[in-house]
């Protein structure tokens, strides 16, 4: 805490807040402590994903990103402030230009904007361990997270990072979602072990304090879920913030759940209906201020606070977009909308705020990148009528046809009676026209292989149980094919009527595919015994759709083959 002595002849200065500390009518010199004010900003970022270029549109990017920050920064520290520039994490997976080279151009964008520490987030997991010391080796900033242990019980990274705030000592700590155990490739997390973040935090918390930290604050992936309803996720932010004693954690800056964390005003429990460049109220519980900006750079956070006397006061935050952009009706000279040969409203994109411009130096670097990572990924398989709807929002919460065509591709591809698909693995749609192999990528990233599974039906039936009962909104949600069956969400049990054109019975044996990362156990599915077919799942895709040649996106919607009772969606089991 930053503390300044004066003695009684001094007094006489200062404002009349602190005179009634001071005797006017004595020459007594003893000393006294002032607290001074201190003003700082956070700005932060969460689930990057790849997203280091613009997209098609300008939006976005780091370039931007980087012209912003330098801006707040500087802004800031004329007014004799700090500015700390923190990440939620995952920063890899999502976008072929990136994936295929690991991620180095994310993270050299990250050193140029000058990030000051980054949580740990599950999808830098998805590589094996020698690509993430790779990634650790090139930031030139901390990667922290508490909760992750080797085997000898030592933390795998730093724990937190202490930084000093014009004499004020804020010191940041990590957490990863402890799920990573079961999101991530076991293949690549080898002995590594993921405990929950709310059964380390009070100690450290306390640990710290104990050594002078004035603010202590959590850099987070770990998800925001209003009310705490997690669902089949594991326990987020709010949640830890819930389990401490209030007010012990002044922040959690977070990342995960890839949501725009802004609540309805005067109620913690309830999203508002936030849109780009709305006023943005985060989220308050027990005492602690919780954030998240949304996914890839879209915005950046800024969270303006004032430490004095002991107490930490958020002035002001916003989500301040990054030249995002929404959809106008064109107008003539007279205020009439413009019109079409059909009669229809012309509209055009234009930026929402006014437009940042792209750091020169850094646009210049990435783009080698971008050009690197774009060659031979456009030419097309297949083309597409209709759209594949991959949509996070809408394949972990139902079946849909991009979720369905996969588990398709994966059976025929193992020659399988059905088909099962983790809906965390579907990470885009694709849009009618043509199919790349860059469309491909971007739809199923990860590299996991197709596995068969061998299973009488009493197995099957004990099998689906478990998988088709895990809750709207996780990753864990399965996408299912050629399956006939009725879902007790409240029971935790399935009704089969048939597996593809065949009555169903439990003597008989079936075969199924499923994806390597889920046969291992990951997105906590039940762990089997396989034959792993060496197919990766991209090229699995790529060549269902190379095979195909057309592909009609209505032939994959769900036909209703898979009725959920007992729950208040027809779609799937709700979290409670």
């Amino acid at each position: 805490m930053l503390n300044k002595k004066v003695n009684g002849i001094t007094c006489a200065l200062l404002a009349a807040g602190i005179l009634s500390g001071c005797n006017s009518d004595s020459t007594d010199s003893t000393d006294i402590e002032v607290q001074e004010k201190v003003t700082f900003t956070i700005l932060h970022t969460n689930d990057n994903h790849g997203r280091f270029w613009q997209n098609d549109d300008g939006e976005y990017g780091m370039a931007a990103r980087k012209t912003l920050i330098d801006t707040i920064r500087a802004e800031v520290e004329a007014e004799g402030g700090v500015a700390l520039v923190l990440s939620g994490g995952d920063v890899n997976t999502g976008v072929p230009e990136s994936d295929l080279q690991d991620a180095v151009p994310d993270f050299i964008g990250m050193n140029r904007i000058a990030y000051d520490a980054m949580a740990v987030g599950n999808h830098e997991f998805d590589n094996p361990l020698q690509t993430l010391e790779m990634q650790r080796d090139l930031a030139n900033f901390p990667m922290l997270s508490a909760n992750i242990y080797n085997a000898d019980n030592s933390r795998y990274f730093d724990a937190y990072k202490t930084f000093d705030i014009n004499g004020v000592s804020l010191a940041l700590i990590g957490f990863t979602t402890d799920d990573t155990a079961k999101l991530s490739n076991p293949e690549f997390i080898g002995d590594l072990t993921f405990t929950d973040p709310q059964d380390e935090a009070p100690a450290l918390i306390n640990e710290l304090r104990a050594d002078g930290a004035d603010i202590v604050m959590a850099v987070t992936h770990m998800g925001h879920y209003a009310d705490a309803a997690n669902g089949s996720n594991a326990p987020g932010d709010v949640a830890l913030a819930r389990s401490l004693t209030e007010g012990q954690l002044d922040a959690i800056i977070g990342g995960h759940s890839q949501n725009p964390v802004c609540m309805e005003p005067g109620d913690n429990t309830a999203y508002a209906d936030f849109t780009p460049g709305d006023d943005c109220v985060p989220d308050q519980q027990n005492g602690t201020y919780i954030m998240q900006a949304h996914e890839w750079g879209k915005y950046v956070g800024r969270a303006d606070f004032t430490f004095e006397n002991g107490e930490l006061t958020l002035d002001s935050y916003a989500l301040i977009p990054v030249n995002l952009k929404e959809e106008v009706i064109v107008v003539d000279e007279n205020g009439e909308p413009e019109l079409d040969e059909n009669d229809e409203a012309i509209t055009e994109l234009v930026f929402i705020k006014d437009e940042i411009t792209k750091d020169p130096e850094l646009l210049a670097e990435l783009q080698f990148y971008q050009d690197q990572g774009s060659a031979s990924l456009d030419e097309t398989l297949a083309t597409l009528t209709g759209d594949l709807n991959g949509e996070r929002a809408d394949v972990r919460s139902k079946q849909t046809n991009m979720g369905r065509l996969i588990a398709i591709a994966q059976s025929e591809n193992v020659n399988a009676d059905f088909g099962v698909m983790n809906s965390g693995g579907v990470r885009a749609s694709i849009a009618e026209g043509d199919i790349t192999y860059r469309d491909v990528l971007t739809v199923q990233p990860f590299g996991n292989t197709v596995t068969l599974a061998t299973m009488t039906g009493t197995e099957v039936k004990e099998y689906l149980s478990t998988v088709a009962t895990f809750t709207q909104g996780a990753g864990a949600y399965a996408q299912i094919t050629d399956v006939n069956m009725i879902v007790d969400c409240t029971a935790g049990s399935v009704d089969i009527i048939s597996i593809g054109d065949k009555d169903f019975s439990e003597t008989d044996e079936y075969t199924f595919s499923i994806p390597s990362f889920n046969a291992a156990g990951g997105d906590g599915y039940p762990e089997l015994e396989v034959i792993d077919g060496g197919t990766v799942d991209a090229d699995a895709l790529q060549a269902f759709f190379v095979e195909q040649g057309s592909i009609v996106a209505t032939d994959y919607d769900p036909i209703g083959e898979i009725v959920y009772a007992n729950s208040t969606s027809s779609e799937g089991c709700v979290a409670e």
